[in-house]
C-alpha cells in the first residue's frame, strides 16, 4: 500500500508568491514613474509600460493609480514608524544621546535609501489631484502623531523642554523636511547620513532637547511632572 505524500505545512503557495511578486513589480514601476513624471502627469498606461505588464493585469491588483500611490505611501510611512524606538533613560549601556542620534539616523537612512519616495513626498507634493493631496496630508498626519507622542514621552522622561509638543513637532518636521529635500535634490549618498544626523542632532540639542544635562536637573523636571 502506497504511503500518502505529506503536505508541506506553512510553505507559501507558488501562486501566492507569484501574485506578491507581480504586485511588487507594479508598485516599483509606479514609484519610478511617479518620480519621473510627477503624480498628476502619470497615467496607468505609463505605469504598465514601465512594468511591462498588460493594462488588465494592473487592474487585477489596483483600482487606479491612486490606489497604487496610496500603498506606496502607506509602506513608506510604516518603514519610518518601525525605525523609531522609544527612548529609555534607565539603561546605563545606552546613553540617551546615542538613542536620540540612532532614531534620527534611522529616519534619515530610510529617506536616503528610499530617495524616490522621499522625492515624491517632499518635492512633488503639490499636485492638482485632490486624492493625491489627501494622501499626502494623511502621511504627514501619521508622521506628526509619531513626533508628538515621542516629544510627550521625552517631556515625561525629562529630556525635552517644557512647551507645546505639537508646536515642537511642526518645527522639527519642517527642519527635517527641508534637510531631506536638499539631500535628495543635491543627490547626496547614503554615506552622508551620519553627517546629516549629527547636524540635525546639534540643531535639536540647541533647541528643546535636554540630553546631557545634569542628572539632578533631569530628575527635578521629572518630579515636577509627577514621575519618580
Amino acid at each position: 500500500m502506497a504511503t500518502p505524500r505529506k503536505k508541506k505545512v506553512g510553505a507559501p503557495k507558488k501562486g501566492a508568491i507569484a501574485k506578491a511578486e507581480r504586485r511588487q513589480q507594479i508598485l516599483d514601476a509606479a514609484r519610478d514613474v511617479f518620480s519621473k513624471r510627477g503624480y498628476a502627469q502619470t497615467t496607468v498606461d505609463d505605469i504598465v509600460a514601465q512594468a511591462g505588464v498588460a493594462r488588465g493585469t494592473f487592474y487585477l491588483y489596483f483600482d487606479d493609480k491612486r490606489a497604487a500611490f496610496a500603498e506606496l505611501v502607506d509602506r513608506f510611512a510604516a518603514q519610518l514608524a518601525t525605525k523609531i524606538e522609544r527612548i529609555s533613560t534607565d539603561d546605563p549601556e545606552r546613553p540617551v544621546a546615542d538613542q536620540v542620534r540612532q532614531n534620527i539616523r534611522a529616519i534619515i537612512g530610510v529617506c536616503l535609501a528610499e530617495r524616490v519616495m522621499t522625492k515624491i513626498l517632499f518635492t512633488d507634493a503639490h499636485g492638482v489631484d485632490h486624492e493625491f493631496q489627501t494622501r499626502i496630508v494623511s502621511f504627514y498626519d501619521t508622521v506628526m502623531q509619531l513626533l508628538i507622542e515621542s516629544l510627550k514621552d521625552g517631556q515625561n522622561l525629562g529630556i525635552v523642554a517644557d512647551g507645546e509638543p505639537r508646536v515642537m513637532a511642526f518645527l522639527s518636521l519642517g527642519a527635517l523636511k527641508e534637510l531631506l529635500y536638499q539631500a535628495v535634490t543635491l543627490g547626496l549618498s547614503e554615506e552622508s547620513a551620519d553627517v546629516l544626523t549629527q547636524q540635525m542632532y546639534t540643531f535639536l540639542s540647541e533647541g528643546y532637547l535636554r540630553v546631557g544635562e545634569d542628572p539632578d536637573k533631569v530628575r527635578k523636571r521629572k518630579l515636577a511632572r509627577g514621575r519618580p
